[in-house]
Formats: C-alpha cells, sequence, structure tokens
C-alpha cells in the first residue's frame, strides 16, 4: 500500500475519551486507524463511526497502516501502561514518526519519555486534553507540548478538532518535553479551586441564606449571564434544578457530600511548593475534597464538636446573594491568579517561553474552566506579556477592589455562622498577603535565627552579609 492510500492518524485506546477524539478527528476529513488492547471496544467504535475507522488488531498492523511520518496518539491510563506501550512501539517506528500521550500523565514522566524518544530520532507529545468525553467528541481545548518542528505535522488536525471561539482554535503549541502536560495540570488546579468557589457560594446561600435548590439554580442562571459566565456556572444551575426521581425534592440534596480526585490537583500543590509559588487558594480546594472523603468521621464530629448557633441569615437575601456573587468573582480571579503564576514559574524553571496569553485564550472554548473571565486575562497579557501577577492588571485590580468589601463580609458572615469557606478566606489571605508590603515573618525569622542560627537580614540593608543575634541570652 503506498503511503497516500494509509491512514493520516492511528490512535491507541478505545474507551471514551479515545473513541471520542477518533470520531471527531475522523468528522474533520482525516482517516483514523485504532487499536485497543480488548477488540470489543474496537468493533463498538467501528460499528459507531459507520466501518470508516479502520481497525487494527496489533500495534505491528497499527503502524503499517500509517502515513508517514506516523502520527499515534495514546489514549490510555497514565503511568506504567503508557511506558509499556511506548516500549513496544519504539522499535516499530521510523526516524521522525510522531507519538502522543494524550493522558493525564505526570510532566516529568513526559519530559523523560520525550527525551528517550528523541535519542532515536523519534519525536514524542504529552498534550494535556480537557473537556471530558463532550468536548472529545465535539471539541476540546488541546494544549500539546513537544519539539516545535515536529509540532507542524499535527497542527492541521488538532486545530481542526479542537473546539473554536472568537479567538480561533484552542490549542496552541504550548513549548517543549512537558510543558503541555504541566499547563493541563495547572488548569486542572484552577478547576479545583473554581469549582470549590462556586460549591462555597452555594453552601453560604443555603445555609445561610436558606435558598431551596430551585431558588439557587435561579441565581446561578442569573449569574452565568454577567461577568460569572462560565461552563461551571451554567452547570451549576442545570445540577441544582434536576428532580430527584426517588423522591419530591431535588437530586442534589440526595448525592453524598465526598468528592473524589484523581490526583492532577494534588500534582499542583506538590509543584508549587517545590517552586515557591504561593497557590492557597488552589491548595483549599485540595484539603476541600480530602475533608469530605472523610465522611464517617465528620459525622462522628458532627455530634461533638459545636458551632454558633445562629440560624438562618435575616438580612436582605437580594443583597446578600450580590455579596456573594462579588466575593465569588473576586476568588476567582485571584485563583487564576495563582494558578497563571505557577505556570510562568515552571516556563522560567524549564525554559519553554510559555506564552500566558495563548493559555487564556486556548482555555476559551472546549475545557472545563471556559469562561468570560478568560477574556479579561487575555487582555492583561496583551497589555504586558511579562505582568508579575494578574492582581496586578489594572481591569483586574479594579474589579477586585470595588467586590473586596463584599468578599470581606461574605467570608466574616459564613465564620460567624460556622460555614466552612476555605477556598474564600485562602484566596482572601492570598490578596492581603500580596499587597502587603510588610508581613510578620520578621518574628518568624527572628525565631529561627533564636533556636536555629539561620541568620536574618536587616529592613536597613536588606543585600548585606546576614547576621545572627543571641536572642536568648
Amino acid at each position: 500500500m503506498n503511503n497516500d492510500a494509509k491512514s493520516h492518524f492511528g490512535m491507541i485506546g478505545m474507551a471514551v475519551m479515545g473513541r471520542n477524539l477518533a470520531l471527531n478527528i475522523l468528522d474533520h476529513g482525516f482517516s483514523v486507524a485504532v487499536f485497543n488492547r480488548r477488540s470489543t471496544l474496537t468493533d463498538q467504535a467501528v460499528t459507531e463511526s459507520g466501518d470508516r475507522l479502520q481497525a487494527t488488531e496489533s500495534l505491528e498492523q497499527l503502524v503499517s497502516a500509517l502515513q508517514r511520518p506516523r502520527k499515534i496518539m495514546m489514549m490510555i491510563k497514565a503511568g506504567d501502561p503508557v511506558d509499556s506501550v511506548l516500549a513496544q512501539l519504539k522499535p516499530l517506528l521510523d526516524e521522525g514518526d510522531i507519538v502522543i500521550d494524550g493522558g493525564n500523565s505526570w510532566y516529568e514522566d513526559t519530559r523523560r519519555r520525550e527525551k528517550d524518544y528523541a535519542e532515536s530520532g523519534l519525536r514524542f507529545f504529552g498534550v494535556g486534553v480537557s473537556g471530558g468525553e463532550e468536548g472529545a467528541r465535539h471539541g476540546p481545548s488541546l494544549m500539546p507540548g513537544g519539539d516545535s518542528d515536529a509540532y507542524e505535522h499535527i497542527r492541521p488536525i488538532f486545530e481542526a478538532i479542537a473546539a473554536k471561539t472568537d479567538s480561533g482554535a484552542c490549542v496552541t503549541h504550548v513549548g517543549a518535553d512537558g510543558a503541555g502536560h504541566f499547563v493541563k495540570m495547572v488548569h486542572n488546579g484552577i478547576e479545583y479551586a473554581d469549582m470549590q468557589l462556586i460549591a462555597e457560594a452555594y453552601h453560604i446561600l443555603s445555609a445561610i441564606g436558606g435558598l431551596a435548590p430551585d431558588a439557587l439554580a435561579q441565581v446561578f442562571a442569573d449569574w452565568n449571564r454577567g461577568p460569572l459566565e462560565s461552563f461551571l456556572i451554567e452547570i451549576t444551575a442545570k445540577i441544582l434544578s434536576a428532580p430527584d426521581d426517588r423522591s419530591d425534592g431535588f437530586l442534589v440534596d440526595s448525592v453524598l457530600d465526598r468528592a473524589g480526585q484523581k490526583g492532577t490537583g494534588r500534582w499542583t500543590a506538590q509543584v508549587a511548593l517545590t517552586l515557591g509559588v504561593p497557590i492557597p487558594g488552589i491548595a483549599a480546594a485540595i484539603d476541600a475534597r480530602v475533608l469530605s472523603s472523610m465522611k464517617e468521621e465528620r459525622v462522628r464530629a458532627a455530634t461533638i464538636l459545636q458551632g454558633p448557633a445562629t440560624g438562618v441569615h435575616q438580612g436582605d437575601t437580594t443583597e446578600l446573594i450580590q455579596s456573594v456573587h462579588d466575593a465569588l468573582y473576586a476568588a476567582k480571579v485571584a485563583a487564576y491568579a495563582q494558578g497563571m503564576s505557577l505556570i510562568a514559574e515552571g516556563s522560567r524553571k524549564y525554559s519553554w517561553s510559555i506564552n500566558l496569553r495563548e493559555m487564556a485564550r486556548i482555555w476559551k472554548g472546549g475545557c472545563i474552566i471556559r469562561a468570560r473571565l478568560l477574556d479579561t486575562i487575555m487582555q492583561a497579557y496583551e497589555h504586558d506579556a511579562q505582568l508579575d501577577n494578574l492582581l496586578l492588571d489594572e481591569e483586574l485590580r479594579s474589579s477586585v477592589e470595588k467586590r473586596q468589601l463584599a468578599w470581606r463580609k461574605v467570608v466574616c458572615l459564613a465564620q460567624q455562622h460556622g460555614v466552612p469557606v476555605p477556598g474564600l478566606s485562602a484566596s482572601l489571605a492570598y490578596y492581603d498577603s500580596y499587597r502587603s508590603a510588610r508581613l510578620p515573618q520578621n518574628l518568624t525569622q527572628a525565631q529561627r535565627d533564636a533556636f536555629g542560627a539561620h541568620t536574618y537580614q536587616r529592613v536597613d540593608d536588606p543585600d548585606g552579609q546576614p547576621l545572627h543575634s543571641h536572642w536568648l541570652d
């Protein structure tokens, strides 16, 4: 078979994400050969495609079915399975062939794999894919990291299948080796924070404001027509209005309050600690999920530990709704500021030259955190590509400043009523710490010097020699 008669693209893994991406690619005019270890999933995908997908029965057959340079994407479980498939593929490939990992892989693994393949003249990409199964089928946000020259071979396909907005296709070359998976990891951290902040707004309005799910659904639907417009706000309104077919109530009230996580949020916190980047709002969201998993222990603690007896809020409900709206918006800006700062630091450390404006652009469509706010974030980086922190952008700074009183009131109200708001309060502390010219860590450093001779520097000589004092004599 001559090269032109072969398939343009190969897909390994026919679970829902791999199948939907393969069908998406197919629908955009590219022929696709597919392989799955269990042939039943391959058969199902081929049937769903109307026999347009080309089934293969082995990796050898898949490789031989593809045009050169071969372009093969894996949508399989992260970790050892990826290394196993890469090892099996390697001797079957020719110089210049491209293998793509579209799973949520640890970016350091991606860097290692890219280096290993490059030494054999092969190209490896780690690609963050956001949007879930619906995005995979109809247009995801894609975050590819790998060799910039090799990217030109996959760019037409990725641009064709990616979500589209008024700013273009939601894909761009992020940077070398692990850059794409690093950005996807931080994207997921921001997603954790966003979801936690929304959950806290829901909690405040239900537990303190006394609003039932149907009333809350209308609140979130109204919010989705303003500056908070986003995919997560949109689906929250729909979730809150869904009836429970087993009772007369709403389904959300019957969902067990125990949230799962797949690990990318935890990676974000670990990397932030390693790189020395504060992300308290994102870390609080991760902690909130961990605490939610302690359901049985919390139920026992609820019978022992007492909080304030305050009851339902007696103030103006409309005013409370507006205050929570403003607090949510301000905290979201702070969460994005934390995430973008982490991406910037990762880019510096690994020399990735990540364009933060482009990251905001490709998140505008297809992905879980798509939101109107991303337009403003794009504009912030257009004004200053080297912006130290999103909170310093004139428009974002102004939007937070005019909402900060409501933000503070909401956090105080929640604490007075014993309603946990770790995301709102952590991001507020981040904002206050970042805007403080002087923090109390002068005492912390003095303590370190007192018990461990860790030295300190003086305010009147900040670049001078470290000093040590005998504090306890």
